[in-house]
């Protein structure tokens, strides 16, 4: 008898967790089909993100790996803020270039300098907002110069992987550095 109690009590359960599944997976799916997503705060701050440098990502990982700093996970965008590092490097050297070919060395340097240091891509990505959407640990201030200005230069390594052109990375860091994107958006 007890049994036959402990197997309806068991069905009985199992029948609850079934209903209960398929109405939250019903629901889900509704909740998709008008159009609404369920996402967390991070995952709406990269879609913002997107439409303010006007890039939309094939691979939206590569933006999440590029707003993650080393401090936060060992997936983070140390690489692909170098790879950011020259495409805005090259980018800079190709535009000056094109402008005056006979333009020293000297004077190259010292506008790629100018352009690429530190100070000025904190502020490009100040201006982005990017100190509200990297991830990093608790004892790391994302304010900081240096994780801003990674994050920043991370982008642009984590667009030339996902279009597989330093070229239109380059392009893309140009309207954002030229101001040609909108100001950081409410996140």
């Amino acid at each position: 008898m007890k049994e036959m109690h402990f197997r309806r009590f068991t069905v009985l359960i199992v029948l609850v967790f079934t209903v209960t599944s398929l109405s939250l997976v019903h629901a889900s799916s509704k909740h998709q089909r008008r159009g609404i997503d369920i996402n967390s705060p991070f995952d709406t701050a990269l879609e913002t993100l997107q439409k303010q440098i006007r890039y939309n990502f094939k691979k939206i990982d590569l933006l999440r790996r590029a707003m993650t700093h080393p401090s936060f996970s060992e997936e983070n965008n140390k690489a692909l803020s170098v790879l950011g590092a020259d495409v805005i490097d090259s980018s800079i050297s190709l535009r000056f270039l094109q402008k005056n070919i006979d333009m020293s060395s000297k004077d190259l340097n010292e506008r790629k300098l100018e352009i690429s240091k530190q100070s000025s891509c904190a502020v490009d990505g100040t201006r982005l907002g990017l100190h509200k959407v990297v991830r990093v640990s608790p004892k790391t201030n994302s304010t900081a110069p240096a994780v801003v200005c990674g994050a920043f230069r991370a982008i642009f390594g984590a667009i030339a992987i996902d279009i597989g052109k330093s070229d239109d990375a380059g392009g893309v860091f140009w309207d954002v550095h030229s101001g040609d994107v909108g100001q950081a958006l409410a996140l």
